[in-house]
C-alpha cells in the first residue's frame, strides 16, 4: 500500500489546488487535487507534507493541521488488481512566501471554495473537502472507486449514503 500526504492550503477563502496536466500515466490526470506526495523512507508524515509543499509550491507551510486519514482503493476495471493508497489529509493556512514556483506535475491555482464543485475532482474529494472546509474533527475515511466512479465510502468505519447531497461540498 502506498502511503502519501495530501494538503489543502487556505488563504483568503481560497484553496491551493494542483491541476494535474503535466505527468504521463497519472491516476490523477486532468483532476484538480491538493499538493502532496509519497512518504520517503525514514520520513514522518508531517515532514513529508512540509517537504512536498516546498518542492511543489516553493512555500514553507507551518503547522499544517492533520484533518483525516483516507484509504483510497481503486480499480480501473473490475478485473484489474486493486491499487490502495493511505493518505494523510492536511489543511491550514500558515505559510511563508506568496510567490508560487512552477510545478512539474501541473498548474498551481488558488481557487475559491465556492468554485471548487465546478472542477474535475474525484467525487470522494467533495466529501472530505466539505469536512475540511467546515473544520470537522479528525476523521477516517475509505473511498472505493471503479474507474472514475465512487462505488462506496465509509466515514469513521460507518457506511455513507452516496446519494445524500448533504455529504458533499456545495
Amino acid at each position: 500500500m502506498l502511503v502519501t500526504t495530501l494538503g489543502y492550503m487556505e488563504q483568503d477563502r481560497k484553496v491551493l489546488l494542483l491541476h494535474r496536466v503535466k505527468k504521463k500515466n497519472d491516476i490523477n490526470k486532468e483532476k484538480w487535487i491538493g499538493i502532496g506526495g509519497k512518504l520517503e523512507d525514514g520520513e514522518t508524515v508531517l515532514g513529508c507534507m512540509q517537504r512536498e509543499c516546498r518542492e511543489e509550491t516553493g512555500l514553507e507551510w507551518h503547522n499544517p493541521r492533520l484533518a483525516g486519514i483516507i484509504t483510497f482503493n481503486f480499480r480501473k476495471h473490475e478485473d484489474d488488481p486493486l491499487f490502495s493508497e493511505l493518505m494523510f489529509l492536511y489543511g491550514g493556512g500558515s505559510f511563508d512566501a506568496s510567490l508560487l514556483k512552477e510545478c512539474d506535475e501541473g498548474e498551481l491555482v488558488w481557487v475559491d471554495w465556492e468554485k471548487m464543485t465546478s472542477l474535475n475532482l474525484w467525487k470522494g474529494d467533495l466529501i472530505f473537502l466539505k469536512k475540511l472546509r467546515d473544520g470537522d474533527e479528525q476523521f477516517y475515511m475509505e473511498l472505493n472507486y471503479l474507474g472514475d466512479e465512487l462505488i462506496s465510502a465509509t466515514i469513521n468505519e460507518q457506511p455513507v449514503d452516496l446519494s445524500d447531497s448533504a455529504l458533499y461540498l456545495s
